[in-house]
């Protein structure tokens, strides 16, 4: 009964260690990465440059940030995280309506 109790004691433990392996986070990009393997976790990829065999993917993550890859001979070299610069609504409808009209009085 005894070796019985500490065999489920072992069991219950292996499974915590299982179970904290797959709360990990997952390193989805690695430098050497093959291009092949990225395109296919990465859909919404979209060549950013072409310099013979150099290509730059960029990928959208959400609202305020994107990913360059740099991929050399299809293994990536380099990978960037950039923030987009975005101009106020304000901005952009001002620029819209030119300059603005004065009225004489």
């Amino acid at each position: 009964m005894k070796k019985l109790r500490s065999l489920v004691w072992v069991m219950v433990i292996l499974m915590v260690f299982q179970a904290c392996v797959l709360f990990r986070p997952r390193i989805p990009y690695w430098i050497g990465m093959s291009e092949n393997r990225f395109l296919r976790q990465n859909r919404s990829a979209v060549i950013s440059q072409l310099d013979g065999n150099r290509k730059v993917y960029r990928v959208n993550t959400d609202d305020r940030f994107y990913i360059l890859a740099t991929f050399e001979d299809g293994e990536l070299t380099n990978l960037e995280e950039r923030e987009l610069q975005l101009q106020p609504v304000w901005q952009d409808r001002r620029m819209m309506d030119g300059a603005p009209s004065q009225t004489s009085p």
